[in-house]
């Protein structure tokens, strides 16, 4: 299994069915992704992905939008340039005026252009920003995220590095609803399965190039 199908698996799994459940409508459904590293992309890519099939409930790359972290600066050079997730956004035809970086998600001025787009259900997956009430109060079917865990196990940021430290067997994905507690919301849906030696190389690349970064 390559690298790009075993984050998918970690990530993903059964994602787009849970969403058509979340929002059950034969008209599609607005919806906003919120994400912002390379991790993230993968999340957006089956999204639109499932989006695009004739039977999906929701839609997100022509009525909705995208929100990231803002324009940083990475790579050799240090050369300002947008997050993974908005350079994606942009690859895949996405219009720049729906691809939306607040410095942090309560300003005002993102807040009200959110509720002119009138989102029925808004997605996380790694966006790095705390999302307020006014924010949550916004879609009509909330916010969801997805976590690298299975909730309410490792609650919090790191959960797979603190997974990996603490040696288990299984660990999984799980969809569950946004609230202003840190991954109290209500699970949704999750999906577990064996962690295997791959899974641990696969990440632990990803935590080594996290830190590799800093160096670039």
């Amino acid at each position: 299994m390559n690298s790009a199908l075993m984050l998918r698996r970690f990530i993903c799994v059964n994602a787009s069915a849970t969403l058509s459940s979340v929002t059950p409508s034969p008209m599609k459904k607005p919806l906003i992704f919120l994400g912002s590293p390379q991790v993230s992309v993968t999340v957006l890519e089956a999204l639109l992905d499932a989006s695009s099939a004739p039977n999906s409930s929701f839609e997100v790359i022509r009525v909705a939008g995208i929100v990231t972290q803002p324009p940083a600066r990475r790579d050799r050079g240090r050369k300002v340039l947008p997050s993974p997730v908005a350079q994606y956004a942009l690859e895949k035809g996405l219009p720049s005026d729906l691809i939306f970086s607040p410095e942090k998600a309560g300003d005002e001025a993102f807040l009200s252009t959110l509720r002119d787009l009138q989102p029925e259900l808004c997605v996380t997956a790694a966006y790095g920003n705390i999302l307020p009430t006014k924010f949550l109060n916004i879609p009509l079917h909330g916010t969801v995220n997805i976590h690298p865990s299975l909730l309410p196990l490792y609650r919090g940021a790191a959960p797979v590095q603190r997974a990996l430290q603490d040696g288990v067997e299984e660990t999984g994905v799980s969809l569950a609803f946004t609230v202003r507690k840190l991954d109290a919301g209500a699970v949704i849906a999750s999906k577990s399965f064996q962690v295997d030696d791959q899974i641990k190389v696969l990440l632990f690349s990803f935590k080594v190039a996290d830190h590799f970064e800093i160096f670039l």
